[in-house]
């Protein structure tokens, strides 16, 4: 029984890695949605229509992303739309990270050890995620023209 209560664990725990890799790019519109739907709520909007103004603001917030992202051509501006996206997703990995490493390790130092490679992972994950998102120049077209 012990033995099904550790794999039981290990698989919870690879389920949210899974879980915050693959959604760490979603983080600056998730932050954005709930903080519109707060103030949609603190208007007096009513549980729909807050849950409808974050909806539409992070739903916005990753459209306008996604079409700067094609849109702009020169590489430090897509550089910085995609480290505006990056930073949330760092710090959500470093304390999603931090939270797992406290319930396995007892030394502070490790933890915070542990939680930054766990943030610079997810970091690099997103940062990649979004580098496929960017529509790149493509390749055969200088071909095509000769």
């Amino acid at each position: 029984m012990i033995i099904l209560g550790i794999l039981v664990s290990i698989a919870a725990i690879g389920t949210m890695c899974w879980l915050l890799f693959n959604l760490a790019i979603f983080a600056l519109p998730f932050f954005i949605g709930v903080n519109a739907g707060t103030w949609a709520y603190g208007t007096g909007a009513g549980w729909l229509g807050a849950g409808l103004v974050g909806l539409l603001a992070a739903g916005l917030t990753l459209a306008v992303a996604q079409g700067l992202l094609m849109l702009v051509r020169p590489l430090w501006a897509r550089v910085l739309i995609a480290l505006i996206f990056v930073a949330p997703a760092v710090l959500a990995g470093f304390y999603a990270t931090l939270g797992i490493v406290k319930l396995t390790m007892p030394s502070e130092t490790w933890q915070l050890v542990f939680a930054t490679i766990g943030a610079i992972a997810v970091g690099v994950t997103a940062f990649l995620r979004l580098a496929g998102w960017a529509a790149a120049d493509p390749a055969d077209r200088n071909l095509a023209s000769a």
